[in-house]
């Protein structure tokens, strides 16, 4: 071979070699990042802070494998309510060298009707059944999905077919955009190893909780026990298994306002606590926590303890409480007016009573026992957030033996804007043991009581309240006339 066909050759090669090089760094800088997929399978740790107001933070903790450099990572199994601007990622194990290029809330989750519109254009097989003598047959058609809005619309062997019945249909793959979970995908840049704990926290809506409590009252109506227990109801998509089960209870306007720092410091906090449930104060909120960890299904409603106490005090007590409209001018004069009595159970929320600790709002179902020791329900009641120390009263109900009856017996005009009123208020008791009345009675402008057959306390500017014993099958009689100027 000559040099110069040497030389020719020489050049040939090693232009060959710089453009399959300079190919291999194109399709090296154009090729997809590598993906990598996390489970359920992957979780470590995870932690939940409920809100009283359907709204829920979520700290999961997986171990998952990154490869180095630019690659995807696609985060299964989360609650299908995620906020996707809430989202905080970041490597436990190497922080400074695993960041987020970009994140991706994939929801268009897999279903019939949008696997076929997602086929639009390409070719699958529809499979029908044949029906041949007294046999049946599976026949295979190649089919291209041309248009799919009321119905698909094929093309088959170059004809344009509708309508056309089949049993069912194969598609050759399934397409990169639709995923059997809700998913979130972020590309990440890693600088560091290829093992991680990574930490994704948050926050999701359709997890919510209440507290529910049973007071049990004894036949005497002068002890009582308790069960608080935590509703939490999960509507989210997703199950969290073995979890840390924090709830906040808290005025839902003051926990929007305050949401950040809060879900972050919730997030951040572990408390170590026995079971059932301890509580703390949190900024302008009370945290509780279980003791252990449990497992919250999908589209499951769980209860778990909260607090108990038994034979602490209880108060029961007969209200009256009278209305406004009476100083207003003659009501019916002569006729008498029937007022409810109403009736409570009151307790004091503290230490020494087997109490104190901080309940959050919720209904509280009231129980007792009849003559022959079963067990029947009375009543129930909501109650506020209440702090320790605080009393509750819990309306049960109306009285059935205890009635009272108003009347009006004077309204005189004694100058300009100056008025007398006198009052008859007839309590009888059908009881078989007597019982205490408390009458409230709300007077409008400025009043003096001149007289009255029982001791009054003026309770506020505008009511006087009274107690009146009422003797078992008996009757009592109270009576008052106050000077009223408006």
């Amino acid at each position: 071979m000559s040099s110069r066909l040497l030389l020719a050759s020489l050049v040939i090669a090693l232009a060959v070699g710089v453009a399959s090089t300079s190919r291999e760094s194109v399709s090296a800088q154009t090729a997809p990042p590598t993906a990598a997929t996390t489970t359920l399978d992957d979780q470590a740790e995870l932690a939940i802070t409920v809100y009283n107001s359907d709204l829920a933070l979520v700290r999961d903790v997986r171990n998952v494998q990154i490869g180095r450099g630019v690659s995807d990572l696609h985060f299964m199994d989360i609650a299908a309510t995620v906020n996707p601007a809430t989202v905080h990622f970041r490597s436990l194990t190497e922080p400074a060298r695993v960041s987020v290029l970009e994140q991706n809330y994939e929801y268009d989750l897999l279903e019939p009707d949008k696997l076929l519109r997602k086929y639009v254009g390409r070719e699958v097989t529809l499979v029908r059944t044949r029906l041949e003598g007294n046999t049946t047959r599976d026949e295979e058609v190649k089919a291209r999905l041309i248009s799919y809005n009321n119905g698909p619309v094929w093309e088959i062997n170059g004809e344009i077919v509708t309508g056309m019945p089949t049993n069912h249909i194969r598609f050759p793959e399934l397409p990169g955009n639709l995923f059997s979970h809700p998913t979130l995908i972020w590309t990440l840049e890693n600088n560091g190893g290829t093992r991680h704990r990574v930490e994704a926290s948050y926050l999701a809506r359709s997890l919510s909780w209440i507290a529910d409590y049973v007071l049990t009252v004894g036949r005497d109506d002068k002890t009582g026990d308790i069960d608080g227990w935590v509703t939490v109801t999960n509507g989210s998509g997703t199950s969290f298994r073995n979890a840390q089960l924090q709830l906040v209870a808290g005025d839902l306007n003051r926990v929007r306002q305050e949401l950040k720092s809060l879900a972050d410091n919730a997030a951040q906090e572990a408390v170590a606590v026995r079971a059932p449930m301890s509580q703390e104060s949190f900024s302008e909120y009370h945290l509780y926590t279980l003791g252990r960890k449990t497992t919250i299904n999908n589209a499951e409603t769980k209860q778990v303890s909260m607090l108990g106490a038994t034979g602490f005090p209880v108060i029961k007590r007969y209200v009256v409480n009278g209305d406004f409209r009476y100083y207003r001018g003659a009501q019916r004069p002569g006729v008498p007016v029937k007022d409810d009595v109403e009736v409570f159970y009151q307790l004091k929320n503290e230490e020494k009573a087997g109490l104190g600790m901080p309940m959050p709002a919720g209904i509280v179902r009231v129980y007792q026992t009849d003559s022959k020791g079963g067990l029947q329900f009375v009543g129930e009641d909501r109650i506020d957030h209440t702090p320790k120390d605080e009393t509750l009263n819990l309306k049960i109900g109306n009285a059935f033996d205890v009635v009272c009856e108003r009347k009006q017996k004077d309204f005189d005009k004694i100058a300009d804007n100056v008025y007398e009123l006198e009052y008859e208020i007839t309590l009888r008791n059908h009881k078989s043991t007597p019982v205490t009345v408390e009458v409230n009675e709300p007077i409008g402008g400025s009043w003096r009581m001149l007289q009255s057959s029982y001791r009054f306390e003026k309770t506020a500017a505008f009511a006087a309240q009274f107690n009146v014993p009422v003797a078992q099958d008996g009757t009592a009689t109270l009576t008052y006339r106050v000077r009223v100027t408006y």
